[in-house]
């Protein structure tokens, strides 16, 4: 349970009921979206050097359907599901970290930078294919992007630093920030989801005072 909202296996398929209230403006949200995943992996990596911090790209390669009922909308498409899990705070071991996911012909790019608060760095950057087969490459180049309006920066790994640009700020916060591209990645164009997560702005304090209207919690 998250809040009123529920997760569940149903067989093969990850059921998402959402039942929630929107802040600003005051509306409800009210539906299922279920995930079909092609494959669950098995491989987690530790995001830390202490292997505090796990990462599970659960089913890089999925399908989605979502059916709300409030508002009335419906969308079948393609999509994502992984996790993330610590035993200490999140901001305690890293200062920021970007994240994006692609379709590429064929299956999946995921990339992942994390800037460590030992002073180290971890890039990532695997192809899913149809099969569930890994491939762990060489990271393309960094390039930096236009910070949100809430100062949160932005970086996108691209075969040229001259292929990325920003579609649309999907969600923008004051520590993180969702973000819609378009590059070319693999020798392919591509258009990626992409966020971007600042630990310093999140472990202030007014930003913690914020978390209970982005996340409700369940009173029993």
């Amino acid at each position: 349970m998250i809040g009123p909202s529920a997760l569940s296996w149903d067989d093969d398929v990850l059921s998402i009921r959402i039942d929630e209230t929107t802040v600003p403006p005051t509306s409800r949200i009210r539906g299922i979206v279920r995930l079909y995943p092609q494959f669950v992996t098995s491989g987690v990596t530790a995001l830390d050097a202490a292997g505090l911090h796990q990462w599970w790209p659960i089913a890089p390669c999925s399908r989605v359907q979502v059916m709300l009922e409030q508002p009335s909308l419906r969308w079948l498409g393609t999509g994502y599901l992984d996790a993330n899990w610590g035993l200490e705070p999140i901001e305690s071991a890293f200062v920021r970290w970007d994240w994006s996911r692609a379709e590429l012909r064929g299956g999946t790019a995921v990339l992942y930078d994390v800037t460590r608060r030992d002073g180290t760095d971890l890039s990532l950057a695997l192809r899913f294919d149809a099969s569930g087969n890994i491939e762990r490459g060489r990271p393309p180049v960094a390039t930096r992007l236009p910070a949100t309006r809430w100062g949160i920066e932005r970086r996108m790994r691209a075969d040229e630093a001259n292929s990325v640009g920003v579609l649309h700020t999907l969600e923008d916060t004051p520590f993180y920030a969702r973000t819609m591209l378009a590059a070319r990645l693999f020798n392919e164009p591509v258009i990626a989801l992409h966020e971007s997560l600042s630990l310093d702005r999140f472990a202030t304090i007014w930003v913690k005072t914020l978390l209970p209207f982005r996340m409700p919690r369940a009173w029993h």
